[in-house]
This record gives structure tokens, sequence and C-alpha cells, in this order.
């Protein structure tokens, strides 16, 4: 290696050998390193089998029409995963935390076992009953004493009710009272004074107990007093259920085990009802599905950073514990994501679409020359080509030159990834299966089935689509008349049925009979099309669609999902109204990609300025414009003015949910006044 190395870089007589030199070091290291392709659970040609009244199955159900219920035997309910978990680990490391600047802590799983169980006796000795009838509020960040809290529900068969941070008070006192909940677990002192003003305002009658997980006033609890409330702390809560410790009353399959809200955009809250089976086999689906490929094992590290309120991050950790690997949770602020990221170094990376455009942006602006940007594409080329055959690697040259710090900034060792809860662009997942060097699967569903009902094949690069059915349920698509699509081309309503699919809402029977057809199929309300490999492709949205004047259906975030590729664009919201025959837009231009736009025009100012500039608005209708051309867009699809806004749309000011959707309604309720300017300004 030594004369390889002097040769490369002393003075020889010709370049020409110097090229042979490295393209042979370069042929050895790669035939040395490169590893053997993927193989694939089913043929990529044809993914999905057709079963009868036109729906279809996933190929990897290919000898029989029996759904997915559990991965293991011995773990059917999620009390049993979490046991399963405890016995394959060895008692191993089950839950890490930190502090800012120190490395990870780690309870043991027997440890999270023991307190559950304490947390549980004390919940019983307080008066309350083992069974699903009782219903108890998780109103915390992602930590420890969340799972710890969740566990002892699930110790006495008891079910639990996750209660969101960005809820607002109105949706909380909604939740409470719909669901009878008399005991709630806080992570600290703001929230239970959050709980005690709705009760001080004479809501929620039925709360009777906050469980405090940190170290809160004694005023507080003269506070509960006053309106009929007990504060304890979580710790005393457990010493009180290790003195008085109660034998567990596991619940059985079909017993219901987490009521979550949607917080949808419009109208009050949905509590969709998960059954242990529902949860537990959508799980077992996902590792049906990629287990050829990737098994996940007890040396597996996943960070936990999206809401365990919802349904996507609860099933990554479902997987987790069932394999007796470990889950880390992070500081609590997103903004120190990237440190717990290199400190934890995850194995499994849950992610939301957001979060990679933000990765996908920092690497395209670091190629800030044409040779770095050419050099960057061609490596992205190169290293797709290998992601193609199956080849999944970190250790090519491409990976040692060009992609090497943007995987440390991950923690240098994720293999799985899954991005759901939103469209993710094709062109970013393309890059990232080229640069990141782990498998990404990409997955669709909603909180109705557990989270997932489709996930992508191990081996399938191709990208524009959301993969085949779980193994533990079937998709068929149904006539939308009014949007003219048609099953008999392959496209409609997705419709989902299977082990995984909930029960229903809780007490709410007219919305549950919406949802919920005669024969258990699920209506999603999202339009779907199977393309010729066999895989679903997401296409449009029944709901949330409006008509022109002229007569022509719209779906806005169909439109939105084309726009938000526009470079310029960070967020999109496309308005239209019934008395108007076209489409205007309020947008948030994107903080990074703006001054070079405006630079290139010969425009300065900050961003209120540059957001009133009418030449950077007929620009970024440009860009829109092209954009939707090249997608398909039909002319009165297209927006003609728009709006220009430097803010961006988040949960905090109330325009996301949770699930990072947009708020149409309070969308359009905030920007009424500008919109209705646009239109007077066609006119």
């Amino acid at each position: 290696m030594d004369f390889i190395f002097q040769l490369l870089f002393s003075p020889l007589p010709t370049p020409v050998v110097i090229s042979l030199i490295a393209v042979g070091v370069a042929t050895l290291f790669y035939l040395n390193s490169r590893p053997s392709p993927l193989r694939s659970p089913a043929d990529l040609n044809r993914q999905t089998l057709g079963i009868k009244d036109g729906a279809r199955k996933s190929a990897l159900l290919e000898d029989n029409n029996n759904l997915t219920s559990f991965y293991c035997s011995d773990a059917k309910t999620l009390y049993e995963v979490f046991h399963r978990g405890l016995k394959v680990s060895g008692n191993g490391p089950c839950l890490g935390y930190r502090q800012q600047g120190k490395p990870y802590q780690w309870i043991k799983y027997r440890q999270v076992s023991d307190r559950a169980e304490h947390l549980g006796s004390g919940l019983l000795h307080r008066g309350l009953r083992p069974n699903t009838d009782t219903f108890i509020g998780i109103f915390a960040q992602n930590r420890p004493e969340w799972i710890i809290g969740e566990l002892a529900c699930y110790t006495y068969s008891m079910v639990v009710v996750p209660l969101y941070d960005t809820l607002g008070p109105e949706a909380l006192v909604f939740i409470i009272d719909r669901a009878d909940i008399s005991t709630v677990l806080c992570d600290n002192q703001k929230k239970a004074e959050i709980l005690l003003e709705n009760r001080e305002k004479g809501h929620t009658a039925v709360l009777k107990t906050i469980v405090v997980m940190d170290a809160f006033s004694p005023e507080l609890v003269e506070r509960g007093a006053k309106c009929g409330v007990d504060i304890m702390s979580m710790q005393d809560l457990e010493a009180l259920g290790k003195s008085h410790p109660q034998k567990p009353i596991p619940p059985k399959p079909e017993d219901l085990s987490i009521v979550c809200f949607t917080s949808g955009t419009t109208g009050s809250p949905k509590g969709a009802m998960l059954t242990h089976e529902n949860v537990v086999a959508d799980a077992a689906g996902v590792i049906k599905t990629f287990e050829s490929s990737v098994i996940p094992s007890t040396e597996d590290v996943s960070i936990s950073y999206l809401p365990l309120a919802h349904m996507f991050e609860r099933i990554v950790q479902i997987v987790v514990f069932g394999s007796g690997a470990r889950v880390g949770f992070f500081q609590g602020d997103i903004r120190l994501l990237p440190d717990d990221m290199k400190t934890l170094q995850p194995t499994i990376f849950p992610v939301v679409p957001r979060l990679l455009n933000r990765v996908y942006d920092k690497v395209q602006s670091g190629a800030s020359t044409p040779l770095k940007k050419w050099l960057l594409n061609f490596a992205v080329e190169r290293k797709y080509a290998e992601v193609k055959e199956g080849v999944i690697r970190k250790n090519s040259v491409w990976d040692k030159l060009i992609f090497n710090k943007v995987q440390e900034s991950l923690g240098g060792r994720v293999r799985i990834m899954v991005t759901g809860a939103a469209p993710i662009s094709p062109s970013v997942l393309t890059f990232l299966r080229a640069a990141l060097g782990c498998q990404i699967f990409e997955g669709y569903g909603q909180t109705e089935c557990a989270a997932a009902c489709t996930f992508t094949m191990p081996g399938d690069a191709s990208v524009g689509h959301v993969g085949v059915p779980l193994p533990c349920n079937f998709l068929k698509l149904v006539d939308v008349e009014e949007m003219n699509y048609f099953a008999s081309n392959g496209e409609g309503e997705v419709c989902i049925k299977g082990t995984n699919v909930f029960k229903g809402y809780l007490k709410d029977p007219e919305r549950t009979a919406e949802a919920l057809d005669k024969d258990g199929w699920l209506h999603t309300g999202d339009i779907g099309k199977w393309l010729p490999s066999g895989v679903l492709k997401i296409i449009d949205r029944k709901k949330n669609i409006f008509k022109l004047a002229q007569g022509e259906y719209i779906a806005p975030e169909k439109i939105e999902n084309v726009y938000v590729r526009s470079g310029p664009v960070a967020q999109v919201f496309v308005h239209g109204d019934s008395l108007q025959s076209c489409l205007v837009a309020v947008v948030v231009p994107d903080a990074d990609v703006l001054p070079g736009l405006a630079k290139s025009l010969g425009v300065q100012g900050s961003m209120e300025e540059l957001c009133k500039n009418t030449e950077i608005k007929k620009a970024i209708v440009s860009d829109m414009t092209k954009l939707g051309r090249e997608a398909g867009l039909k002319s009165f699809e297209q927006v003609k003015v728009v709006h220009l806004h430097p803010e961006l749309f988040t949960i905090e000011n109330g325009l996301l949910t949770p699930t990072l959707k947009a708020k149409r309604a309070e969308l359009k309720s905030l920007f009424q006044l500008h919109i209705d300017q646009l239109y007077a300004s066609i006119q």
C-alpha cells in the first residue's frame, strides 16, 4: 500500500500511469467491499395479487389469504410483546435518556417492567379497576415515564389515551369528558396547571387525579385540592404500589389497548379505538414485509422524537421492544436532535419527510460551486445505480469522499429508516437512498389502521409510490364518480380491511359509520392508483375537495404536493372559492433560497420586504406553474396569484396539526383578507 501511495502522490512520467493505478485501486476496493445485493421477498414486477371483488393483497401472502395477527406466538398483546423483549434481551438496556452534553443513561427491561407493575398497583390501590373500562390519560412529551405509564395500563388491562401538547384547552376538555378519564399522567407542572385551569372553569368534572413525573410546587397541590383534584408525584404512586402489590391482570388480543384521538383539521377530535390485536398485527405486518433483508435484533437502537401520541411512533417502538432492542429519547428540544443522534448513534430512524427535506436541502446548499454540484450529482448517480441493483452500503469510494458527513450527522449507524405521515418527494427519496447507505422504507396509512396499511418492499428502489398492502390487510379501490376516478381504471378511494383496522370511534357511531362500511372496509378519503408493478400510488384526496365556479372539482392537497417541490417554496396553502373560477395561494418562501432568488432579480431587503416584492412573486408563480405543467396539472388547477407570508406554518402557531397536516379552516380564516385581495387583483 505504501508503494501505491507513493505512486499516487509522487511525480510520475505520465498522467496515464497515475490514472491506470487509481482506477485499479478503486476497482480492487470496490470488488472487495461491495456487499451482496438484497434479496427481495417477492417479484418486484408483480408485488400484489388480486383476490375477490377487486381487492388486492401482498404477494407475500401468495399461498393463502390468512392475514397476519402477530409475528411471534408468544407476543399477541402489547403486554406480551414487551415481556418477550425482556426475555430475548436477557434483561438488556431498554429505555435511554440524557441531559445536554452528557451520555445516555439506560433503564433495563426488568426495571421498566417492575416500575410499571408498581405504578399500576398504585393506581389500583387508589380505586381504579383493572379492566378495559378504565381509561388513563398520558399528557407528556416522549420520555421513559411515558412508556412505563403505558405498560402499567397494559399490565392491568387498562386503556391508554394519549393527550397532545398542542391540542388546545377545548380539545383536552372534550377528550377527558368523552373518554371519562379520571386519572392523567403529566410530565411537568405546566401541563398539570393546564388541566387544573379547565377544572377550575367547571369543565372535566370527571378528572380526580393528576400524577406528575417531574418535581412540582406545594402550591399546585393546594390549587388541586380546592377544585377536588389530587396531585401526586409518579415516584410516590410507584412507592404506594410497591407497598401494595397487585398481581398482573394481562389483556387479551381482542381487548381495547389505546384510544388515539386524531386532531383532525375540522370539528371535534375523533377517538380511534384500537385493540391489542390491531396494533400488534400492524407491527407484525411491517416486520414481515422487510424480514427478508433486515430483522431487528437486540443490537438495534431507535431514537424517539416523533410524538408518542401518534401511532407511527407507537408501531416503531412495538417493533423495537418485541426484538429486545433499545429506545433512546431525545432531550425534548427538536433543535438538539442532531446532537442526540450523534450521541445515541441509532440504527433505526423513524422520520417524516419534513425532516428529510432539511437534510436534502443542507447537502444541496453545501454544493456551492458548479464543480461541487457536478461531483455530488455524479456520486448520487453512481451510488443510486448500486441501490437499484439491491446493493446497500456505506463503504464505497463515494461514501468516503462525498456522503460521509451526512451519514455521520445521523450518527453513522442508521441501517433502517422509515418515512411516513406525509408524501415524500421522489427526488429527495432517490437522493437519500443513495447518500445515506441504509434501507429507506416508505409507509402509508392512518390512525384508524393502527398506522400503516402499505409499505415498500425491500429491494424496490423505485419512487413515487407507497408500496404494497401489509400482510395484515387487504386493499381495494372504489369509484369516486364526482372526481372521475373509477376502479375499473385502477383508480379510486383507498379502502382497507384487515386485522389492523380499528373498531370505530369512541362513543361516535355516526362518524364510525362514515369510516367503516357494513362489510368492514375502512374508507380512507385518499385516492389511489395501482401501478403496473402492483404498487399503490396516492394521487389525490377525496376530503377537502371543493368546486370552482365553472363546476370543476379541486383537491388542494394534490396541488400543494406538486408546488412544494419548487425551490423557493417552503410551504404552500392553495385555496379556491366556489364563486371564483381560479385558484390563489399563500406561499411561505424558503428562507435559505429566497435571498439567492432576490439577488438574481436585482432585489434587496429583509424577508418581510422581499415577500412584498412583485417581481419575486411573479418568479415564484412562474416556477410553480412550470412544475405544475410537468406534473400534469390542468389549467384550472394552476394557481394564478400568490400572497407571500414570511413566517412558517407550525404546530405552535396553530396552523398545522400534530401530524404536520395543514389546518385548512385556520389558514383560511387567518389569510381571508389576503385571499380577498388576491381575487380582487385578478378582476
